[in-house]
C-alpha cells in the first residue's frame, strides 16, 4: 500500500481535492467498518459551498444544565476546548439534548484563528450569516438563536464522544460534504483513504466510457465499479 502524502497537511489537501463522502463510505462499507456516516440530519450551514471537509476530531463533551454550575466557567470548559484546538482539528460536539445553539460567530473565529478547518455540532447554530461570511465550515441540525449560557455545558474534551450511533475518537478523519458526514478510525485510514483514491480515479474511467456509450452492465463488468 503505497501512501501519496506524508503530512497531514497533504492528506486533507488530496481528500478535498479528490474524494467525496460517497466514494469514502463506499470503501468503509468494503472493509467491514458499515457504521462510519454520522446522523442524515446533519448539515452544511452552507450548501452552496462545494469544499470537502477534512480534518482531525478535536471532540467535545456537551451536557444539558438548569443553572450555571459556576459563573467564572458558564460554559463549562467550552472556551479551554476552543483555545485547545490546533492545525487541522475539526471542532466536533455532542451529548445535550435541550435545543440550542452549540456554537456560534466568535467560537468560529476563535477556532479559525487556531488552525481549525470546521466544527460539527449535534444541535443548533447561531450567527448563521457571520458564520457564513467567515467561510468556515459548520454542520449542524439547524439554525437556532438560543443561549447556550444557563442551559448547556461543555463537560471535557479531547474524549470519546458518541454522536448518533457512531463512536468518535480524537485524533479520527472526519470528512464531509453536501452528501453527509464520515468518520474514518486513525488507525485504519491509510487504507481507507489509498483504496478510495483507487477507486474515485477508476470511476473517472468509467464516467468517460458510460458518456461514450457502455453499458452499465458491461463497465461494471470491466471495471468493477458503478
Amino acid at each position: 500500500m503505497d501512501k501519496e502524502w506524508h503530512s497531514d497537511k497533504e492528506l486533507f489537501s488530496l481528500i478535498r481535492t479528490e474524494l467525496y463522502t460517497a466514494v469514502v463510505g463506499d470503501i468503509c462499507d468494503q472493509m467491514g467498518f458499515r457504521n462510519q456516516f454520522l446522523p442524515p440530519d446533519l448539515h452544511p450551514l452552507d450548501k452552496n459551498k462545494k469544499n470537502v471537509l477534512a480534518g482531525r476530531a478535536m471532540t467535545a463533551l456537551e451536557e444539558d444544565i438548569s443553572t450555571p454550575i459556576d459563573e467564572t466557567t458558564p460554559w463549562g470548559k467550552m472556551l479551554e476546548a476552543l483555545d485547545n484546538l490546533r492545525d487541522g482539528d475539526v471542532y466536533i460536539c455532542s451529548g445535550s439534548v435541550a435545543p440550542y445553539a452549540l456554537f456560534g460567530e466568535l467560537m468560529s473565529t476563535a477556532a479559525l484563528k487556531r488552525g481549525a478547518v470546521g466544527a460539527i455540532c449535534n444541535g443548533f447554530v447561531r450567527d448563521t450569516h457571520q458564520i457564513v461570511a467567515l467561510e468556515f465550515p459548520v454542520y449542524c441540525r439547524g439554525s437556532y438563536a438560543l443561549d447556550q449560557r444557563g442551559r448547556g455545558t461543555v463537560r471535557d474534551y479531547r474524549v470519546p464522544l458518541l454522536l448518533g450511533d457512531v463512536w468518535i475518537n480524537p485524533g479520527d478523519l472526519l470528512i464531509g460534504d453536501v452528501d453527509g458526514l464520515i468518520v474514518v478510525p486513525f488507525k485504519h485510514e491509510a487504507e481507507v483513504i489509498v483504496k478510495s483514491l483507487a477507486k474515485v480515479r477508476t470511476e473517472s474511467i468509467v464516467r468517460t466510457q458510460l458518456a461514450k456509450g457502455m453499458f452499465a452492465s458491461e463497465a461494471f463488468a470491466r471495471y468493477g465499479v458503478l
